[in-house]
């Protein structure tokens, strides 16, 4: 596979006009080692309006491999999603983030909000809708509430929560996210709670990105994906780059230049057991299982010369007064390695 030069951590300092070092925390174990960055809205990585601000993995270190840095080289506010700049990939702020990233993809109340009105994104906050165009996760709104941020961490976890209104607001909730490690295996537990406290009700679709990097690799004809049904995709992948055979789609060619291969994952069930996806980097060698614990709504992937990504998705619901919660399991192993 064709070499992509790997950005490094120090990016962040560069790309969000940030301090030297955005915050962020570190743990570990015998197998892992994570650099996570933190939710903050003046130095932060990410200060975007699209995704999720908790559980921003900046870098995943597992049997010598690099795993989630930067995809992109630079982020420029005026970029709409990304764009290609000579041999570079410039990401926008909404845009610009690692790691498993995750975004509620659809807001809540925006199409009843009028202009200057409010809208809520989970794990951002209530932003301001600017005018009567429709959504696009490319444009950055105004947060008007961000909510309060806390974070805990231990040695092997973290624990994000974000509180945002409460009683007699139209949309409050506690959300919690916490990234633990399974002892010294190199598995990692996300684990989710949204308890909604307002009074209206919380529902969207929510979506992993999962920027999965290897080394700077790149993306090709080393990499796989399995899943435990046939695949069925809504759209037929790219013949020249991709080849779908049974639960299995692999990579036939190596993404160069501006290359862009996106296609569905679907013929899944609606039972959770077909949350579970296997993607292989067979040059590092290094293998990622990702599983759920609830069904899938869609899944789909999107790659270009930088990265590899997976996108499940699944439905968010919470009703006033009402709890909904969701894990993701990763294992991080050595393709045909027992773990």
């Amino acid at each position: 596979m064709k070499k992509i030069v790997a950005a490094g951590l120090c990016l962040a300092a560069l790309c969000c006009g940030a301090a030297a070092q955005p915050p962020q925390a570190e743990i570990q174990n015998k197998q892992l080692r994570l650099t996570i960055y933190l939710p903050d809205s003046q130095n932060g990585f990410y200060r975007g309006t699209r995704f999720d601000w908790s559980g921003v993995i900046g870098d995943l270190e597992f049997s010598g491999h690099h795993l989630y840095r930067p995809w992109f080289s630079s982020v420029d506010p005026s970029v709409r999603d990304f764009i290609y700049k000579d041999s570079e990939i410039v990401a926008s702020a909404n845009s610009g983030i690692t790691g498993p990233a995750e975004e509620f993809q659809e807001p809540i109340g925006y199409a009843s909000a009028k202009p200057g009105d409010t809208f809520l994104k989970i794990g951002v906050g209530l932003l301001r809708k600017a005018d009567d165009t429709p959504y696009f996760f490319g444009t950055h709104f105004d947060i008007v509430d961000g909510g309060k941020w806390t974070v805990r961490t231990t040695s092997r976890s973290i624990t994000f929560q974000q509180v945002l209104g409460g009683p007699g607001s139209d949309y409050g909730y506690v959300y919690t996210k916490t990234i633990r490690m399974v002892g010294d295996r190199s598995q990692l537990v996300i684990e989710h709670q949204l308890r909604n406290t307002g009074k209206l009700p919380l529902a969207s679709k929510l979506y992993d990105h999962n920027f999965f990097t290897v080394d700077g690799l790149g993306v090709g004809s080393a990499d796989s994906i399995t899943v435990p049904y046939n695949l069925q995709p809504s759209g037929p992948a790219d013949s020249k780059f991709v080849r779908i055979e049974g639960k299995t789609a692999s990579y036939v060619a190596d993404l160069q230049g501006q290359d862009h291969v996106a296609f569905g994952l679907q013929g899944f069930s609606g039972d959770a057991k077909d949350y579970n996806f296997t993607v292989i980097n067979r040059a590092a060698p290094v293998q990622v299982q990702v599983v759920c614990d609830r069904p899938l709504s869609n899944a789909s992937v999107w790659s270009i010369r930088s990265i590899l990504a997976v996108e499940p998705f699944i439905d968010i619901q919470a009703d006033p007064g009402k709890e909904m919660s969701w894990s993701y399991t990763y294992t991080y192993s050595t393709p045909g390695a027992a773990h």
